[in-house]
């Protein structure tokens, strides 16, 4: 399994030029199950990256475009009257699906937002009373804009805190933007002409086999550590929650994973430390008015830990 994992990292890195680093923290998420907040400035390519990554893991793939007149049942479903039968019949929305793409969520209300809590935390959806299960696997990857905030409406922390990661989505480097702009004009591609690496059933089977990766007392404490500092940090208003550890082990797991180990070194943690930890701190109000980024502050508390040997 893993020579298709890296197959498919190969495949990946050739249709998402200039992302590699996004692109195996993006397939570490699903492969633990988790969820993934992608901020980025519009045109840098983030559909493109979840489109690609759904179609290579043959699982199905729905787009949702978030704006301010979505309803939740526009995500969920809804049930409607049919005059031939009779009776009500329950049509279930777009959120039934293996990967789902919440196109700039933050150009939505709370309440439209808040549809997606119970999947993303339950992997069920609830339609008038009745509760359904959801796809396995089940991802949703969400994006957002870190420009035009006028008509928008923040994540709340509640709904931050169920991403796995955030990733930041910037623009590639001179040469690997000329090949995508060579790539898109001479060569443009459907996603048809992409095929899928995996099967469900091949992408499950790895997920059991993250699981069975090793964590060693001595790495356990040192990303509790690293949580626990983030409480007691002055540069920081909230620290991390009990979740925030969770997901580095899990990420880290699926990081070591992916690097062809059965264990988790303190370097696997400190690489999905910043990916894992800056959507889920508030920072002290003095730093933000002195400019300083969520990344720096953490930067400098996993540099202030002791690595384990």
């Amino acid at each position: 399994m893993k020579e298709q994992l890296t197959v498919l990292m190969e495949t990946y890195e050739k249709h998402v030029i200039g992302q590699s680093h996004n692109l195996k923290l993006l397939l570490s998420s699903i492969l633990t199950g988790g969820h993934v907040l992608l901020e980025g400035v519009p045109g840098t390519g983030k559909t493109k990256m979840v489109r690609t990554l759904a179609r290579l893991l043959g699982g199905e793939f729905k787009r949702i475009q978030f704006t301010p007149d979505l309803l939740p049942s526009d995500i969920t479903g809804s049930m409607i009257y049919n005059m031939k039968s009779g009776s009500f019949e329950t049509i279930k929305g777009p959120i039934f699906t293996n990967v789902l793409l919440a196109d700039e969520i933050n150009r939505t209300p709370a309440k439209t937002q808040a549809a997606l809590l119970e999947a993303m935390e339950e992997k069920q959806s609830t339609i008038q009373g009745d509760t359904y299960l959801l796809p396995n696997p089940f991802f949703v990857v969400a994006t957002q804009n870190p420009v035009e905030f006028e008509g928008t409406y923040p994540l709340p922390e509640a709904q931050q805190d169920r991403f796995l990661f955030k990733l930041h989505i910037d623009f590639p480097a001179f040469e690997e933007e000329l090949l995508v702009l060579k790539q898109r004009v001479d060569h443009d591609e459907s996603m048809e002409e992409i095929n899928p690496v995996l099967t469900v059933e091949a992408f499950l089977g790895i997920s059991k086999e993250i699981q069975q990766v090793k964590i060693s007392d001595a790495v356990y404490e040192y990303m509790m550590s690293i949580v626990r500092k983030t409480r007691d940090s002055e540069a920081i208003r909230y620290g991390a929650s009990t979740r925030a550890s969770i997901a580095m082990a899990q990420a880290a797991k699926a990081w070591a994973y992916l690097s062809d180990r059965d264990y988790v070194t303190p370097d696997d943690v400190k690489i999905v430390a910043r990916p894992a930890l800056r959507h889920r701190l508030i920072v002290a109000p003095r730093m933000e008015l002195e400019g300083v980024t969520h990344d720096e502050i953490i930067q400098d508390i996993v540099g202030s830990i002791s690595v384990p040997r």
